[in-house]
Parts: C-alpha cells; sequence; structure tokens
C-alpha cells in the first residue's frame, strides 16, 4: 500500500496494531534513536568531566543538529521549539537550532517534480510558467521552490517529503508506547502523558496533509486578517493536493533578525507585539490557533506587515476553557486564589473531589510572586516554571490541550525576547484582557467583571479608571461601540446591581458635596439643626482619602477624551437617549430618595440632640455649630 495513503488520519489503535505485526521495524527504529542520544548524553558528560563544556560548546550543539536532523521529522520539531528559548539554550545552541527551520538537507528534485505529477496530474512545466530548478528552502515535512503561475502571480510550492508518513508514524507508535509506560512506572507522573502525545500527533497528521493546511490558512485569514498589518498568504487550490501545496509568495525577513528588520526602517519591536495581540485573539477570543509560531513561520514584510506561514500545526480551545482562561487571569490580578483554585477545577487540571484547602496557599506564593516582580522579572517562563512545581506536589492532571498553548505562548515570548530582551508579554497582553472585559457580552465575563468592579458592596473605581486607561491601547478598541455596548448593558436587566451601586455611590458623593458646599458657602447663618454647615469638608471615603465617585466620574470623563475614536458629538446623541429611559428615571428616583433619606435621618438626629444640649451661652458665636 502506498505510504500516504496507508493511515489517512491519525489512529493509533491502527497504528498499534500495523506495527505490533512488525516488531523488527519498531526494535531497529529504537537502536537508530537510542545509540545518538546515549553518545550526545556521554559527550556532554565527558566534557563536563574534563572541564572542557565551554570549548567544545559549538562542537556539541553541531552534533545535536545533525542528531535531530538524522532522527527526522518528529525530532526535527522538537529542536525548532527549542530554538526559541534562549532561557533554556545557550546563544551557540540557539543558532544551531535555527537552522532546523528552512536549513535541512533538501531531497532529489525529481523525485519532488516526480511527486507534483503524481499530486496535480501535470507535469511542473505545464503547471507553472516558472519554477526554480532547486529548492528554495528545507523544512521538516518538505521543501519549498519558488515559481510563477501563467497568469503572472509568483507562487511558493511546498512538496512533501517522500516516505514522510511512514517515518512520523513509526516515531509516533515508539513514543506513545514510551510515554503509555513512563507514566505507569513513575507514580508520581498524573497527567496523561499518552492523551498529550496524541494531541500532537493529532496536529502532526493534520500537517501532513496539504489540503487540511490550505483550509486552515483560509479560516486562519478569516478570523484574524482584520488585524491591521496582520498578513495571511492566498492559497491557490487548482494548484494544491494532499502532498503538494501551492500558495501566494511572500518575501519578508524572519522575524528572529530584527538587525535586518530594522535596517529596512521596520521597528521589529512593534511587530513582535503585532504578533502577540494576533496570539491572544487566537487563544482567547477564537480559539484556533497557531500552534508552531517559530521565526522561520513569521516574516516581516517591506510593507511592514507580519506574515503568517505554514498553517500545518493548528489546534482548538473550546469556548469553556477560554472563558476559564480568562477568568482565571481576573482571579490572578484580582489575588482571589480560592476562587482561581476553582477554575483549575473548570478548566479539567484537578479532579471535583480534590481538596483545595493546601492548594490555595501554593497558588497563591506562585501568583503573588509574579504579580509583585519587577517587569524585567515578570515573563511566562518564570510562571510556568514556578507553577509547574505546585503542579508536581499537588494532584495536578494537565489536559491536552494545554501544552499545545503553553508551547505556543512559549515560543511567541523566546521569539519576543529574542528581539527586545525587555519586552515583556504579559504587559503587552494587558490592554487586550482590558478590553475583552469590558466589551465581551458573554455572561461569564459580565460576572468577571463585576468581581472585579465589586467587592463588598463598594464600587471599586480605580479598577474600572485601569481598565478603561488600559483598554485604550488595544488595537481594535472601538470607543463608539463600546459606549454603546456598555449603555445597553447597563441599563439591561442583567445591569440592575451596576445601577444600584453607582446610584448608591452618587448619593454619597452628591450628599458629601453638598455638606461641603455649605460648609464654605453660607449666605445665611441659620439655626436650624440640619441645614447647620460642617466645620470642615467632608471626604467621601476618610479612612484612605480617597476621591469620592464625583471625582472619579471626572476622571473618567479625562481617559474617554484622551481614548482614539472619541467624538464627543456621538456621546451626546447617546446620553440624550438614555436620559429619557425608565431605568435612568428609576437612578434618579433612588439618587433623590437617597439623598432626602440622609437629610431625615441627619435633621432627626441633629434635631433631637439639640433638644437634649444645654442653652447656648451668651458668648458662643452662631457660627461654632457643627453637624
Amino acid at each position: 500500500m502506498p505510504e500516504d495513503k496507508r493511515f489517512s488520519g491519525y489512529d493509533p489503535e491502527a497504528i498499534s496494531a500495523y506495527y505490533r505485526r512488525r516488531p523488527f521495524l519498531v526494535f531497529s527504529r529504537w537502536l537508530i534513536i537510542l545509540w545518538p542520544t546515549c553518545w550526545l548524553l556521554f559527550n556532554r558528560w565527558w566534557d563536563k568531566l574534563t572541564g572542557q563544556t565551554k570549548a567544545r560548546q559549538r562542537k556539541r550543539a553541531i552534533e545535536l543538529r545533525e542528531t535531530l536532523t538524522h532522527l527526522g521529522p518528529a525530532y526535527i520539531k522538537v529542536g525548532q521549539a527549542l530554538s526559541t528559548r534562549p532561557d533554556v539554550l545557550s546563544a551557540i545552541y540557539l543558532e544551531e537550532m535555527t537552522k532546523l527551520q528552512d536549513q535541512l538537507p533538501a531531497f532529489a528534485n525529481e523525485v519532488a517534480f516526480q511527486l507534483i505529477e503524481e499530486e496535480l496530474g501535470a507535469t511542473p512545466s505545464s503547471l507553472y510558467a516558472e519554477l526554480t530548478d532547486n529548492p528554495i528552502a528545507a523544512a521538516s515535512l518538505g521543501q519549498v521552490y519558488r515559481g510563477r503561475l501563467h497568469s503572472g502571480e509568483e507562487v511558493a510550492v511546498k512538496v512533501q517529503r517522500p516516505g514522510l508518513a511512514e517515518s512520523i508514524t513509526l516515531d509516533i507508535f515508539i513514543l506513545r508506547g514510551l510515554a503509555f509506560w513512563v507514566q505507569r512506572l513513575i507514580k508520581s507522573i498524573r497527567s496523561d502523558l499518552v492523551a498529550i502525545l496524541d494531541e500532537f500527533a493529532d496536529r502532526l497528521f493534520d500537517e501532513m496533509d496539504y489540503t487540511q493546511e490550505g483550509k486552515n490558512a483560509e479560516r486562519f485569514a478569516r478570523l484574524y486578517s482584520y488585524l491591521p498589518d496582520v498578513y495571511v498568504p492566498r492559497i491557490y487550490w487548482q494548484y494544491t493536493n494532499r502532498r503538494v501545496l501551492t500558495m501566494e509568495w511572500v518575501t519578508g525577513t524572519k522575524l528572529n533578525q530584527p538587525q535586518l528588520i530594522q535596517a529596512q526602517g521596520i521597528d521589529p519591536r512593534y511587530l513582535v507585539n503585532v504578533g502577540v495581540q494576533c496570539s491572544l485573539r487566537q487563544l482567547l477570543e477564537h480559539g484556533f490557533f497557531h500552534a508552531d509560531p517559530h521565526p522561520g513561520n513569521l516574516l516581516a514584510m517591506p510593507n511592514g506587515k507580519l506574515a503568517y506561514l505554514d498553517f500545518g500545526m493548528m489546534s482548538e480551545i473550546a469556548p469553556p476553557q477560554r472563558y476559564g482562561l480568562l477568568n482565571a487571569i481576573v482571579h490572578i490580578v484580582n489575588r482571589e486564589y480560592e476562587a482561581l483554585a476553582e477554575d483549575y477545577v473548570h478548566l479539567g487540571f484537578l479532579g471535583e473531589d480534590v481538596d483545595l484547602t493546601p492548594i490555595v496557599p501554593a497558588l497563591a506564593i506562585v501568583f503573588s510572586n509574579a504579580l509583585g516582580a519587577s517587569v524585567a522579572e515578570l515573563n511566562i517562563q518564570r510562571i510556568f516554571d514556578q507553577l509547574s512545581e505546585v503542579m508536581y506536589e499537588y494532584p495536578f492532571q494537565v489536559p491536552a490541550y494545554y501544552a499545545l498553548i503553553v508551547r505556543s505562548l512559549l515560543t511567541m515570548e523566546g521569539i519576543a525576547m529574542g528581539v527586545d530582551v525587555n519586552f515583556k508579554v504579559l504587559s503587552a497582553a494587558y490592554p487586550y484582557i482590558a478590553k475583552r472585559l469590558l466589551t465581551d457580552p458573554s455572561p461569564e465575563l459580565r460576572t468577571s467583571l463585576k468581581n472585579l468592579l465589586l467587592k463588598d458592596g463598594q464600587f471599586r473605581w480605580n479598577r474600572l479608571e485601569n481598565l478603561l486607561r488600559n483598554a485604550r491601547d488595544s488595537r481594535d478598541y472601538d470607543f463608539n461601540a463600546v459606549l454603546e455596548q456598555a449603555l445597553e448593558f447597563l441599563f439591561s436587566e442583567r445591569g440592575q446591581l451596576y445601577r444600584d451601586r453607582l446610584a448608591d455611590e452618587l448619593t454619597r458623593s452628591l450628599d458629601n458635596w453638598g455638606r461641603n458646599a455649605l460648609g464654605q458657602f453660607s449666605p445665611f447663618h441659620l439655626p436650624i439643626p440640619f441645614l447647620r454647615q460642617p466645620a470642615a469638608p467632608v471626604p467621601s471615603n476618610p479612612a484612605n482619602k480617597e476621591p469620592h465617585s464625583l471625582e472619579h466620574l471626572r476622571r473618567i470623563f479625562g481617559i474617554l477624551q484622551d481614548t482614539p475614536g472619541f467624538d464627543a458629538m456621538k456621546v451626546v446623541p447617546a446620553l440624550i437617549r438614555i436620559m429619557v429611559r425608565p431605568e435612568m428615571h428609576a437612578m434618579g428616583q433612588r439618587i433623590a430618595n437617597g439623598l432626602l433619606q440622609r437629610m431625615i435621618a441627619r435633621f432627626l438626629r441633629e434635631f433631637l440632640l439639640a433638644e437634649k444640649e444645654p442653652a447656648a451661652l451668651p458668648d458662643r458665636p452662631p457660627s461654632s455649630y457643627a453637624t
């Protein structure tokens, strides 16, 4: 049976049944893997023993690259992931691992051209007006030729390596068996290693199907090409099949070459931020994400756009997991670690029967350290390292989807660190998080926003100001849309709690403001108790000296004025519309009743106290009355 037809998709049971009948094939592959691996480990040990580690670093890095290349595509993928981790490997190793992205040995042109004819039903010369004699790049799964269609468009033609499916299938079978026995023998490993490997293998099998890659590219373009400076090349379906892919040619510079990008007058740090913002929307908004964003797949185009390439390895996060991750971020910011532990239950990291009591303090230590870290120390890798220790100590079970998310985030952070060591992905992510909390109409995030802004019956204005200040820096923050959505929510049934809290805050502020105004402005000195002026201005919150709600509203309006897209002429009609709504009338009535109740309570208190006081002494000036 032809190798590319043996397994049309990833089926672990069928693969196991196939290779259990071929033990000698499996055993010989084991020997091929173990011998160079043991030799590498022995050389590293000997270098350390003889004090030659630094002197032989370049040699060992080359040996590692050559070994991974020799072992095949599955191991090349491991090397590609390591190529973006300057916090794991030294610069010399990184340089060698980067060569695994597109500087691998090519296979014969004759084989490639024969495969094109088999897949597309015609010779390359009849399909393409031009095609380079040799590949311009060779990657783990295939090699790329530059060509031109008869209609004039420049294209990249990717042709799959011969024997690829058979090679990867055998390695996956071996690794899956190894994962099964490791998980069975080492009881301290609670994560489902087999499920994690199955998730990776499923993505890898999709990557070997170039028709699926084409569909992924078009879906990615539909979801994310609305972002400024994100570019996705076009797929030419007439020249694409399972093992041949023809797509638009993109000229650009790899994102891990900041000096070359800078020389073109393009800010590489800006493009890294574009990539971070796109990654956030992939992981937290639509759930369809690029699981292999290594530098070879991200190009800085001459026009300043960031081009995404290679859509073979993609993955998805279901809506409950997406909202669960956002809720976890809110609980981390809010330092609500009991709720964070519950988030881990909902996300599938902890069983529902697990006692969370000892886990909550451990999570508090990890994330309190993260929130208290300086900007120079705050990075995703550090947080994941500390969190991994907690997961090892307590009965966490890492879901399969989590591994690809971590890989995507850490790869993006590694690229960012390569461009700018001071670039912090978490800091760049916060404007988007703020925007989602303010604009997402889902009940899950409305609840998160409520928990963030309301505590113990008090409205936390500073949190709202901070969200608005950060959200305005989000690239797709539409002020007018946010205003309409915020007003619609505020005056909906779900916004009743916010309206009540806001009315109560305004009542307190107006009461304090009125008393302060009387204290500074007194045309009549009337001896009526409830009109007595305060001896000194009354702060709205004497305990912490924070400004009252009216001052917060003034500052919020200032933030809105500085927000891109703010137009006072569009705000006025919105305000007029809400003034006539019955909910607004109800708020006004609640405020009026609150002010009246406060005035009556003060009158009764002061009147009764005044009845019990002795007659005023003749020399006591009227202005000495105080409330």
